[in-house]
C-alpha cells in the first residue's frame, strides 16, 4: 500500500493548493513513485486547475516522478475520483467510485497526495463531513488546513485602490474556536489526524496562532498530544490574481503590451475616474489601473509614469467603456514602446472593478513567482523530516532525476555561495535568479544596467530584489579588473587601454569577479557560445595544480541512478595524458556529488583484445591513472556494454571490480562523448545536467543556448557545490600545512 496523505480544510479559500504543492515537493525528494488524487473535482466540463498544478509539478524537469523508463506517468483522468454532480446524484455511489479509482492510483505509487474538495458547491459542514468520510474509507490520515483569514478574501468590498485577494486576519482566539469545532468533526468521523497547518496566518502572530491550535490538540486527555502544528504566513503574491486571470474575468482583449507580462500578479485596483494629477499619486507597485477609454490623457500619463524611474511599476491597464482610442493617441502609445499589458473591455468601470476584486488568486503552474513563494514558505515553516516521519514513508533506494535535482538544491543551500550570472538581458536568467533567491539556494549577482534589469523583472512579475545587479561598465570595477587583466596578460602584450575594453565584455567581467573573490563562481552561456563563455577562464582562472587540461562532464540522472559522462563538450581529441587528467578530474567531480567513482575508460574493445592507435591511447591513459591515483577503481579499455551491464561484464571481464558497475564513463574523444550523452538523454529519458566544467581553479560553468529555466537553476546549484568543495579542499590543505610546519 502507498503511504498517502489527505489534505482537507473546514472551509473554502484556505490555500490547500499551496500546502498540497509543498507536501508533494517534500515527497518527491524521498520517494520514487509519487501520485496525486482528487476525490471530488470541480467540474466535468472544465479541468480542475489544482489537479493540473500538481500534475505539472509532478512531471517537472525532464522526467516524471514515476520512473520514466519503467512506468507511465499518471494521466489527469486517472487522478480524478468523481465530480460534484455525481456526489449530488448519489453520495454513496460516488464514494464507492472514489475508493475504486483511488485504489487504482495507489497500486502504481509509493505515496499519494490526496487533496480534498474546494467548497465551491456544497455547504461547509456537509462538505467537511464528506471529505472526512472519504479519508476514513480510503484509510488515509488527514493533514488539516485551517484558514488564517476571515472569509474568502476575494474583494468583499470595493475601495478606490482595493488590495486584491486580502481579508482580515483571524485572531488566535478565532483560530482556537475553529480548531475546536473541526477537531470534534474529525473525531466523529473516526479519522486519523496527521498534522495541522494554519495557512495565510497573521505574519506577526505565528507563534500565538500555533499556540492556539496546541491548546486544543494538547488539551488534557487528548489523544492528539503528539500531532505537529505549523503556521504559514499570508503572502500578498500568492493570493493575488494574475493579469491573465483578470483579462478573462473582464472578458477583455489584449490590445498592447507584452503577452509574457500577463503572468504578473496584480496586487490592487486603482479606478482612474478622475483627473490626471489626482490619478498619479494613487499608483502603487502591482496595481491594475482602470481607465475610461475616452480619457486618453489619463492613459498617456499612466504609461509615462510607468516608464519613469520615479513612479511605481503597475501590473496592467484596463480600458473600460468599450470606446476606440483616437488614431493619434494609438500612434502616441505605439511610440512609447511600453510593454505593460493594456486590456480593452466593454464593461463599465464599476462592473469591471467588481469582477477584478472577485477574481481568485489561484496558484497556477504558469506563475513562477507563486510557485517559488509557496515552496519557499512551506520549506521555511514546515519541518519536512517530521512530516515524513509521521507518514512513515519508506525512503527509496534508487535516485530518480527529481530526487537528484532536490539534492543539488539542498546541498547548495547549506553552503550558500555567490554566483554571478552575466546575461541579465535574458528572461530565462532572470526567472532562474528569482527561483534561486526565493528558495535560498545561492546569493545571485546579475550583470546588466540596474534600471533595465530590475524593470524587466518587475514586468515579468518575478522578484529579484535580493540580487545584486552590477553594470559591466561600473567605472570602479572596470578600472580594477583592467589593471589585473593587463597584469595577467602582460606576456601577450595587453595594455591597460586594451584591457579596459576587454573587461566590459560580460564573460570577462564575470570571470574577473570570480578571479578577484567578488563571486564564488559564474554561470553563463544562455545567449553566448561555449567558447565565448569559457575562453576568459582559460586566460584568467587557469587550471588547478597537477591538472593539464580543462574538461567537462555531464551528470546523467537515469531512471534509478546518476552517472558521470566525460568529456562531452570541450576537448575534441585528447591525448593519453589529457584523457588520464579527464578521468581523475571526473572521479573528483563524482565524489563532489555523492557518486562513488568506478571509472570505465571506454573504447571499441575490452581488455587486451583490441589493437590500433585509438585503443592504445585508452590503454596508456588507464595506466597513467593507475600510476598517479592507485586508490581509484578503474578499468580500460572497456566497451560500454561491459562497463554498464553486469551480465555482459560477467562474460567479458568477470574478475573486474568496475565492469558492469561503472559510474564514471570516460569517452575517447568528443565525437563519441557528445553523441552518446545525447543519445542516452533522448532515448532513455535521462536528465542531463551540464556541461560541468572541471579542472579550473574556480568554478565556471556553461549553459546550452536552449537551456530551460530549471537547467539554469540546476547549473547554479552545481556551481555553488563546486565552490564549496574547493573551499573545503583549500581549508584542509591549509590545516595540513600548518600541522606539518
Amino acid at each position: 500500500m502507498a503511504d498517502s496523505i489527505y489534505i482537507t480544510s473546514a472551509e473554502g479559500y484556505t490555500g490547500k493548493s499551496t500546502i498540497a504543492l509543498g507536501v508533494l515537493d517534500t515527497l518527491l525528494r524521498s520517494v520514487e513513485r509519487v501520485g496525486v488524487f482528487r476525490p471530488v473535482a470541480r467540474s466535468s466540463n472544465h479541468p480542475d486547475y489544482v489537479l493540473e498544478l500538481l500534475l505539472e509539478h509532478l512531471s517537472a524537469g525532464k522526467a516524471a516522478s514515476a520512473t520514466a523508463a519503467t512506468s507511465t506517468p499518471l494521466t489527469y483522468d486517472e487522478c480524478v475520483g468523481v465530480h460534484y454532480d455525481e456526489v449530488h446524484l448519489d453520495p454513496d455511489a460516488a464514494l464507492g467510485r472514489i475508493v475504486q479509482r483511488y485504489k487504482a492510483v495507489e497500486a502504481q505509487c509509493d505515496a499519494v497526495v490526496v487533496i480534498g474538495s474546494d467548497y465551491t458547491d456544497v455547504g461547509s459542514p456537509t462538505e467537511l463531513a464528506f471529505n472526512l468520510r472519504i479519508a476514513a474509507n480510503l484509510g488515509v490520515p488527514v493533514l488539516l488546513v485551517l484558514g488564517g483569514r476571515v472569509g474568502s478574501g476575494q474583494g468583499e468590498t470595493l475601495n478606490q485602490d482595493d488590495r486584491l485577494g486580502q481579508s482580515d486576519p483571524r485572531t488566535p482566539d478565532d483560530i482556537r474556536q475553529l480548531t475546536d469545532v473541526t477537531i470534534a468533526e474529525l473525531r466523529n468521523e473516526h479519522v486519523s489526524l496527521l498534522g495541522v497547518i494554519v495557512n495565510r496566518a497573521d505574519p506577526t502572530r505565528l507563534d500565538d496562532v500555533i499556540g492556539a491550535v496546541r491548546d486544543v490538540v494538547d488539551a488534557p486527555g487528548s489523544e492528539l498530544a503528539n500531532v505537529p502544528v505549523w503556521a504559514l504566513p499570508e503572502d500578498p503574491y500568492i493570493v493575488a490574481p494574475s493579469m491573465k486571470s483578470i483579462l478573462k474575468a473582464v472578458k477583455g482583449t489584449l490590445v498592447k503590451g507584452d503577452p509574457a507580462l500577463l503572468s504578473r500578479e496584480a496586487l490592487g485596483v486603482v479606478v482612474a475616474a478622475m483627473s490626471m494629477v489626482n490619478v498619479l499619486p494613487r499608483l502603487f507597485d502591482g496595481a491594475v489601473v482602470l481607465i475610461p477609454s475616452d480619457r486618453p490623457d489619463v492613459l498617456l500619463a499612466v504609461l509615462m509614469a510607468n516608464s519613469s524611474a520615479t513612479f511605481p511599476s503597475i501590473a496592467g491597464i484596463i480600458l473600460v467603456g468599450g470606446f476606440d482610442l483616437p488614431t493619434e493617441i494609438e500612434q502616441l502609445v505605439e511610440g512609447l514602446a511600453s510593454t505593460v499589458p493594456i486590456i480593452r473591455t466593454e464593461l463599465a468601470s464599476y462592473e469591471a472593478a467588481v469582477r477584478i476584486t472577485h477574481t481568485p488568486g489561484r496558484m497556477a503552474a504558469d506563475s513562477q513567482r507563486k510557485l517559488d513563494t509557496a515552496l519557499a514558505l512551506f520549506e521555511s515553516h514546515v519541518e519536512a523530516s517530521v512530516l515524513l516521519d509521521r507518514l512513515k514513508v519508506s525512503r527509496a533506494d534508487v535516485v530518480t532525476p527529481l530526487m537528484f535535482e532536490y539534492t543539488l538544491l539542498e546541498r547548495a543551500r547549506k553552503n550558500r555561495k555567490r554566483i554571478v550570472m552575466p546575461e541579465g538581458e535574458d528572461d530565462r536568467v532572470l526567472r532562474a535568479a528569482a527561483t534561486l533567491l526565493a528558495r535560498d539556494v545561492a546569493d545571485i549577482i546579475i550583470l546588466g544596467e540596474e534600471v533595465e534589469v530590475r524593470s524587466r523583472a518587475i514586468g515579468l512579475g518575478i522578484d529579484i530584489g535580493k540580487a545584486q545587479v552590477i553594470s559591466p561598465f561600473d567605472e570602479e570595477l572596470r578600472t580594477k579588473f583592467a589593471t589585473e587583466y593587463a597584469r595577467l596578460r602582460a606576456h601577450k602584450g595587453v595594455t591597460i587601454d586594451q584591457a579596459r575594453d576587454v573587461v566590459t565584455d560580460v564573460s570577462y567581467f564575470g570571470t574577473m569577479m570570480v578571479q578577484m573573490g567578488l563571486a564564488d563562481g559564474m554561470v553563463s552561456g544562455a545567449t553566448h557560445t561555449t567558447a565565448h563563455t569559457i575562453r576568459p577562464s582559460f586566460e584568467i582562472i587557469k587550471t588547478r595544480p597537477n591538472t593539464s587540461v580543462v574538461s567537462s562532464v555531464f551528470l546523467m540522472a537515469l531512471a534509478d541512478k546518476v552517472l558521470v559522462y566525460g568529456d562531452c563538450a570541450v576537448n575534441p581529441d585528447p591525448t593519453a595524458e589529457q584523457l588520464a587528467d579527464i578521468a581523475i578530474s571526473a572521479s573528483e567531480t563524482a565524489v563532489e556529488f555523492g557518486i562513488e567513482p568506478r571509472i570505465a575508460m571506454l573504447s571499441y574493445s575490452t581488455g587486451e583484445s583490441g589493437k590500433g592507435a585509438d585503443v592504445d591511447k585508452v590503454r596508456a591513459a588507464t595506466a597513467l591513472v593507475r600510476e598517479r591515483r592507485p586508490d581509484l577503481l578503474i578499468e580500460g579499455p572497456i566497451q560500454y556494454d561491459a562497463a554498464a551491464d553486469a551480465a555482459v561484464a560477467a562474460v567479458k571481464m568477470p574478475a573486474s571490480a568496475v565492469a558492469g558497475r561503472a559510474t564514471v564513463f570516460i569517452f575517447p574523444d568528443l565525437n563519441t562523448g557528445n553523441n552518446t550523452y545525447k543519445a542516452v538523454q533522448r532515448s532513455a529519458g535521462a536528465l542531463a545536467l551540464g556541461p560541468v566544467l572541471q579542472g579550473l581553479r574556480k568554478p565556471i560553468n556553461d549553459l546550452s543556448r536552449g537551456a530551460l529555466v530549471q537547467d539554469i537553476v540546476n547549473t547554479v546549484a552545481i556551481t555553488a557545490i563546486q565552490a564549496a568543495s574547493l573551499d573545503s579542499a583549500a581549508a584542509a590543505a591549509a590545516t595540513t600545512a600548518t600541522v606539518s610546519a
